[in-house]
């Protein structure tokens, strides 16, 4: 290659470069003038496509979210803002102000459960944002609350006349099953109510850990140096400081003058003629200046109350529905903690959610030998499949193609044992049913025994009656406050499994019960005001004697709002 002759060929490479880019950049701006009309055209006929791609997936979230009833349940336990609003305050029972990343149940449970169709009075919802303040004003630790357990200290007496009524007190002492603690927690804070004291409650060694703080501005719960805390184990049916038996030696009367700084209230099912007259109110008003009521109770005793000529009247303006005593008070005072709420939601999401259908059947069996028992599984079988709760099975044919009209049900099964959930899963697995109906049968858990001390086994305890209540239909058996505590959360009237005699099948096997409210197993048979025995399931139309115990006592309605 010849030296001149570098530049010609460079020049020559250079235009051809040059021709080669000027054809491509004219090529493009031809596409570009091309593609701008017809991206206006996608752009005004569809705003922002991915937006549509997104929707698509979200729209299948939602919808793998929503259950049968239309409730949207949100992933990790949050929820739709639209639906968060539905009822997230319960009608009111709630009141505004908790921080609610500690309690997740208290402004979700509404996602969980239908809608009440048992609305609270306004009279009602009035009074708890004044006992709300009481007890901000009078809770632990408050200036009141220090001065008013000095002289609990310093052991005073007071004079009726001069006696500080600023703030007084009723303090609950942790005792029996977990079931019968909630609901005589329930009746504490009624009474408490009713005769403005502030209810603190003995946190024993699980109701921290089991029950969000009810309240907005001070805690519930006892403080652990309450000077009289020591005596608690100790106090029972004999003991000296009880008002029944104070009265019973001529310690005490209805006309003492003075008053001493605490009275002992012993209201458990062990309870004497004297304590009993703790529900008359000649000696409601003995007592009534007591700075300090220590209350040891396994009862709901609520129902006496409707009882006393002296609280019936505030009562029925609070609870014009009577039987719905336990249902708005449950609600409004017993949120699962954090942890119990993971226990219930991932339960109910895993097993219950997609069923068009939930059925509860809660077993409690009072027998001395291990389940499961034949007359109780007979039973089971007799009430659900004679009442429609469940349907037939086909044991001749190995396949029923299911009908338009067939459903999805999911049963929750709660029992000490394991045999009943085995043996009616085994039924569904095996054999069509008639209709054609889908039945799963689903346990949490199978503990064996009442474990009442032991944290895990009553965290599962309280899981299992709140995904109980969170069922359409329920079943529940006799005497059992685990039922009870489930039937009222829920607003359910369940069919109750009556309790076997001489391990045989009852016959009818179960019966609808006429009231959402729990039973009241030992009531006292006195009319205060007669001052002699008497029945007092048939003083007034709305405390009536319980289906599953004869002589108990229970709430009910008597007229059309009883059939809600």
């Amino acid at each position: 290659m010849f030296p001149d002759q570098r530049p010609v060929r460079s020049s020559r490479f250079a235009a051809t470069k040059f021709g080669s880019k000027t054809m491509s950049l004219i090529k493009f701006l031809a596409l570009f003038i091309i593609a701008i009309p017809l991206l206006m055209i996608l752009r005004l006929t569809f705003p922002n496509p991915s937006s549509y791609l997104k929707m698509g997936f979200d729209q299948e979230r939602t919808l793998n979210r929503m259950s049968h009833n239309g409730t949207l349940i949100a992933e990790h336990g949050s929820a739709d803002s639209s639906n968060m609003s539905k009822d997230k305050f319960l009608g009111g029972l709630l009141a505004h102000g908790h921080h609610e990343g500690s309690c997740l149940s208290r402004y979700q449970s509404s996602l969980y459960r239908k809608t009440s169709p048992y609305k609270p009075s306004s009279y009602l919802i009035s009074k708890l944002r004044s006992y709300e303040e009481l007890h901000k004003r009078c809770g632990p630790y408050t200036e009141s609350y220090n001065r008013t357990l000095k002289q609990l200290q310093l052991g005073q007496t007071q004079s009726i006349s001069s006696a500080n009524s600023e703030c007084k007190y009723v303090v609950w002492v942790s005792f029996s099953g977990l079931g019968n603690k909630i609901l005589t927690i329930a009746s504490a804070f009624l009474y408490a109510i009713l005769t403005n004291r502030v209810l603190l409650v003995d946190p024993g060694k699980e109701i921290h850990d089991l029950f969000c703080e009810p309240f907005p501005d001070n805690s519930w719960l006892l403080p652990n140096n309450f000077p009289l805390k020591s005596k608690f184990d100790l106090y029972e049916q004999k003991s000296p400081d009880s008002y029944g038996n104070m009265l019973k030696n001529n310690i005490l009367s209805t006309s003492s003058e003075s008053l001493p700084s605490f009275l002992y209230l012993h209201l458990a099912h062990d309870y004497k003629d004297h304590d009993k007259l703790f529900f008359c109110d000649q000696h409601q008003k003995s007592f009534s200046e007591v700075p300090w009521l220590i209350m040891k109770t396994d009862n709901y005793f609520v129902p006496s109350l409707f009882l006393s000529p002296s609280f019936e009247p505030e009562l029925i303006r609070l609870f014009p529905n009577k039987s719905t005593v336990f249902h708005h008070l449950g609600r409004y005072l017993f949120h699962p903690t954090n942890h119990v709420w993971g226990l219930i939601t991932r339960y109910y999401k895993a097993y219950l959610e997609k069923a068009d259908e939930r059925i509860g059947i809660q077993i409690r069996v009072f027998e001395i030998e291990a389940g499961p028992h034949k007359h109780v599984m007979d039973q089971i079988l007799a009430c659900t499949l004679q009442q429609k709760v469940l349907p037939e099975v086909d044991k001749q044919k190995t396949f029923i193609p299911p009908p338009r009209t067939s459903s999805t049900k999911a049963v929750l099964m709660t029992s000490l044992s394991f045999g009943y959930f085995d043996n009616l899963r085994t039924i569904y697995w095996e054999h069509p049913t008639i209709t054609g109906d889908v039945i799963g049968v689903y346990q949490p858990s199978h503990e064996e025994y009442q474990q009442t001390d032991k944290k895990s086994h009553n965290r599962k305890a309280w899981a299992e009656m709140y995904l109980l209540s969170l069922t359409d239909v329920l079943v529940t058996s006799a005497w059992s406050t685990f039922g009870y505590v489930a039937q009222g959360l829920g607003g359910l009237k369940p069919w109750i499994l009556y309790k076997p005699e001489n391990h045989t099948t009852p016959n009818p096997a179960c019966g609808r019960a006429k009231s959402m409210e729990p039973c009241f197993h030992a009531p006292p048979f006195y009319d205060c005001k007669r001052k002699t025995g008497a029945d007092t399931g048939n003083l007034v139309p709305h405390v009536r004697h319980c289906e599953d115990m004869s002589w108990g006592l229970t709430l009910v309605d008597t007229d059309s709002n009883n059939d809600l």
